[in-house]
């Protein structure tokens, strides 16, 4: 039977152990080198730009494709320079969990992209990573094509707080709807 070890014991071995160690002297900090400040952000967390037309404008639809040239019923992906690739996968593969969602279905440009605006600030502002934007696959918009699927696509790419975003799986919405990841 192994013998157990008292809490005294343990102190008076270490006690022993460490009884001839030195401490160290104090080193003063080299002169001349300094601790770079952090850079300050932008804007707050949270707030909406504050020239929405300017950062989010209204989009003439084009029947024949995106703002990146792709076809209009194409899957949508982007992500800024510095965004590894793996996390991208991650994303488009839907094993980033997504902590909120807006649905834009039957609303008009300009109340989209008001909705859209204030649903980002409220989720970076809320710490949220991931949010799903559903904004439908454009079957109603007849010739037109898909007027809110190209209007989201730009205003994503223009607005400061996303990251990354593509098109969702096919059992999240597919086409008609894209997982975004935020700035943390």
């Amino acid at each position: 039977m192994a013998k157990k070890h008292s809490t005294e014991d343990d102190a008076v071995a270490f006690r022993d152990a460490v009884r001839d160690v030195k401490p160290l002297t104090h080193v003063a900090p080299a002169r001349g080198l300094v601790k770079p400040k952090p850079r300050a952000r932008r804007r707050a967390p949270g707030a909406v730009p504050e020239d929405l037309e300017a950062a989010m404008p209204l989009v003439a639809p084009s029947a024949s494709s995106g703002p990146d040239g792709a076809p209009v019923g194409a899957a949508l992906s982007f992500h800024r320079p510095g965004v590894r690739t793996q996390v991208v996968r991650r994303l488009r593969r839907g094993l980033i969990p997504v902590e909120d969602e807006i649905d834009l279905h039957g609303l008009n440009q300009a109340a989209a992209r008001d909705r859209l605006a204030q649903f980002l600030a409220n989720s970076r502002a809320l710490g949220r990573r991931c949010v799903r934007v559903i904004h439908g696959k454009g079957y109603r918009s007849g010739a037109r094509g898909p007027v809110l699927k190209i209007a989201v696509d730009l205003w994503l790419r223009r607005h400061f707080d996303v990251m990354a975003f593509t098109s969702a799986r096919a059992l999240d919405g597919g086409t008609g709807a894209v997982y975004v990841l935020l700035r943390a």
